[in-house]
């Protein structure tokens, strides 16, 4: 049975939770609640959910997911991913990181595999942990700040409540680019994915 290891990325703990910054663990709370799978802590410095993703079609195989939220903060999100790629004996091409982007209009979500690390802090420590760019990436569009606020302040605050209006049906959608990477591979998801919102 194959297996992708997909990582929400976000800061720990309750005052985090619901700022923008932490919107990819949100969007993998939702994809742990499809596939029913809880939380567990795992040595790796991080909690893991292990379930299967059912095939689409009656030919297909089911793919073993490993849904993990690192216990650190953002900016040491890349030790927790290594260890857990090490430990599952998976590669950088079996990786899914869902994580927020201030380049993407608030609401859309895209794929892209590789590339720099934006200056998002978790994305930066994953590549220097891993050695390697060469991962899928569900980028969950949150918007640029407003004004003259620095996008630092920005992600470390929740979302606003119109912004919160349209938050499940973004989550839902990051979910099903998840699902599309799996089940369709990286290029179809992408072209389907990326054309969808823009």
């Amino acid at each position: 049975m194959s297996s992708f290891l997909v990582v929400g990325l976000g800061n720990p703990g309750s005052d985090y939770a619901f700022n923008r910054h932490n919107v990819g663990q949100m969007a993998l709370d939702v994809l742990a609640d499809r596939i029913g799978a809880p939380y567990k802590s795992h040595k790796a410095n991080a909690k893991v959910a292990e379930g299967r993703l059912r095939a689409a079609g009656p030919e297909g195989a089911d793919t073993k997911l490993i849904l993990a939220k690192s216990h650190g903060y953002m900016n040491t999100s890349g030790g927790p991913v290594a260890n857990l790629l090490k430990f599952f004996g998976l590669t950088p091409a079996e990786l899914i990181v869902l994580h927020d982007e201030l380049d993407i209009p608030a609401a859309a979500v895209r794929l892209k595999f590789g590339g720099g690390h934006g200056g998002h802090n978790g994305l930066r420590d994953i590549i220097a942990a891993t050695g390697t760019n060469e991962f899928a990436r569900v980028r969950i569009g949150i918007g640029r700040p407003p004004g003259q606020m620095d996008a630092a302040d920005y992600v470390l605050r929740d979302f606003n409540s119109t912004e919160k209006k349209d938050l499940p049906v973004t989550l839902e959608l990051a979910a099903d680019a998840v699902e599309a990477v799996v089940r369709e591979g990286f290029a179809l998801a992408q072209n389907r994915v990326n054309q969808s919102d823009s």
